[in-house]
């Protein structure tokens, strides 16, 4: 086998194996009995309830039963057989939104190509894939550290001279709507001549102000190459709305040192 294919297949089973361990440890969880799961949820929170017959209704308990409880929903209160609940899940109720639920925005720690000063939670990872050949990972190492990093993929080009990436990543949150983090980008490029060249990336600061939903991001960075820094640093401002339940508007606005006009990168990303 070629040293090409032998690349081309460790860039595939690198996202087969981050895909196939992330799944295993969700369903490898063991669901607790339904009935222990019934309970009476406070004013802020709601649940729904997936039925036997796949249909979905949401509300709240107002009774339980020895083999049934009493749901009260839009429509009344209703009374439901235990043996007849599939699964409940307890959301806020914050993120009900005209009698449909809304799933937790998937993409809080990162607009598009830059960061937020939102974390990962510990023990949380996602897998990227910039330009088909830029695939990278995360995961959470505690509540308050992240680490990342990949290669590229490029075909045709030996493993020895891809593009290697690392983004650790450290934050804390600093009030209900405020979030703080600092990291890096740090990548090693290949020199074409049997080596590598110095280590280029960035450091940089970032805040992220509002709510899950509704948030606007500022950060700046220094540039530098090995031990060389640039004297003026780059400044990103950026935001996200999300317009519907899968829909979301994201912007990210560059101003590069030395550069008269601002970058700018604005899209619509889907939510699933």
């Amino acid at each position: 086998m070629s040293r090409k294919i032998l690349i081309l297949l460790t860039g595939v089973i690198f996202c087969f194996v981050f895909i196939f361990y992330s799944t295993e440890k969700i369903y490898a969880q063991e669901e607790p009995d339904i009935k222990s799961r019934l309970r009476v949820p406070d004013a802020n929170s709601v649940q729904i309830i997936t039925l036997t017959d796949g249909s979905k209704i949401i509300g709240r308990i107002v009774n339980i039963g020895e083999n049934d409880i009493e749901f009260k929903s839009d429509i009344g209160v209703m009374t439901i057989p235990v043996l007849k609940i599939v699964d409940i899940k307890e959301v806020p109720a914050s993120s009900i939104k005209k009698g449909a639920y809304w799933f937790p925005n998937p993409n809080t720690t990162r607009l598009y190509f830059a960061p937020t000063g939102r974390m990962l939670k510990k023990g949380e990872g996602y897998f990227a894939d910039y330009y088909i050949f830029f695939p990278m990972a995360a995961y959470g190492i505690t509540e308050n550290i992240s680490i990342g990093g990949g290669f590229s993929i490029f075909p045709f080009i030996d493993f020895g001279q891809q593009i290697f990436y690392l983004t650790p990543k450290v934050g804390l949150k600093a009030g209900e709507s405020l979030n703080l983090a600092a990291g890096a980008l740090l990548v090693k490029i290949p020199d074409f001549d049997g080596g590598y060249s110095p280590l280029v990336g960035i450091f940089y600061g970032v805040a992220t102000f509002g709510k899950e939903n509704l948030s606007f991001t500022a950060g700046f960075g220094y540039g530098f190459e090995g031990g060389d820094f640039a004297s003026r640093p780059m400044i990103m401002l950026g935001g996200e709305a999300r317009l519907t339940r899968r829909l979301s508007f994201v912007t990210e606005n560059w101003i590069f040192p030395g550069v008269d006009y601002i970058s700018r990168l604005s899209l619509y990303r889907f939510c699933f």
